[in-house]
């Protein structure tokens, strides 16, 4: 059993950035790779970052390169989202997952199904 709390979330105008934490607990930290996915209103869950169990693997949905950073500290247990250039189309509730049954072969990282656990998430809302 993993609990995961989200947290970093606000009101930021377009341009600016945010730092997204997700803090876990209750089972080894290092054994889980994390995602973040976002979900606007009206619209499904999607994937925005996912980071192997090492941080040395990562990859993204195509319209947050370069502009959004996932990372993970092993001794904190925490993974981390730093968006920067945020748009209002970035405007969502974010949610960390994490998950023992990553592949890095395809593109199953990016499924909701790959994922055993959630966070209650977190709103960011950009303004124009």
């Amino acid at each position: 059993q993993v609990q995961l709390v989200e947290s970093g979330g606000g009101l930021v105008q377009a341009g600016g950035s945010l730092r997204l934490s997700c803090a876990a607990s209750g089972s080894t930290f290092s054994g889980y790779a994390m995602g973040w996915f976002r979900q606007a209103p009206g619209k499904e869950r999607e994937f925005v970052a996912v980071i192997s169990r090492s941080g040395y693997i990562t990859y993204y949905t195509d319209s947050v390169k370069g502009r959004f950073t996932i990372s993970r500290d092993n001794v904190k247990n925490t993974v981390y989202l730093q968006m920067d250039s945020l748009k209002p189309e970035d405007t969502a509730v974010y949610y960390c997952a994490s998950s023992q049954r990553i592949s890095w072969i395809g593109s199953t990282y990016s499924l909701t199904p790959t994922y055993d656990y959630w966070g209650q998430g977190t709103q960011v809302t950009v303004s124009s």
